[in-house]
């Protein structure tokens, strides 16, 4: 078992020992508006108080520009979870967004949505 600010809090046998909606301290609404691919990527701002070995994790994780939805992938949080706490690291200067880029595609295409369900699929 891992022990406390060791990372996720996780379990071999029983898999996360910390709700989701714990480590967001129960909130489930960002203050900045995220899509699920939108861009995150880490300013080289070192954030000031505490955050939560999360919110360490997803900083660590965004040294290169990740999707929102890769993010969360990676956390093994819902993406409400990673939403809020995204927005925690974008409110103190940690992280800057930018919009998905462009469809080149019809974003709702079949062979798309199932392209992106499969990259999913092989990050769980």
């Amino acid at each position: 078992m891992a022990a406390a600010g060791d990372g996720p809090w996780l379990d071999d046998a029983a898999g996360r020992l910390v709700r989701p909606f714990t480590v967001s301290n129960g909130r489930t609404r960002p203050t900045v508006a995220l899509d699920l691919m939108s861009q995150v990527m880490a300013t080289g701002t070192t954030p000031l108080g505490y955050l939560g070995p999360e919110h360490a994790q997803a900083l660590d994780l965004c040294r290169a520009p990740l999707p929102v939805a890769e993010l969360a992938a990676h956390l093994r949080l819902p993406v409400a979870v990673t939403k809020v706490l995204l927005s925690d690291l974008v409110d103190c200067g940690a992280l800057t967004t930018k919009p998905p880029a462009a469809f080149h595609h019809d974003p709702t295409d079949r062979a798309l949505l199932e392209a992106v369900l499969d990259g999913l699929r092989r990050q769980l």
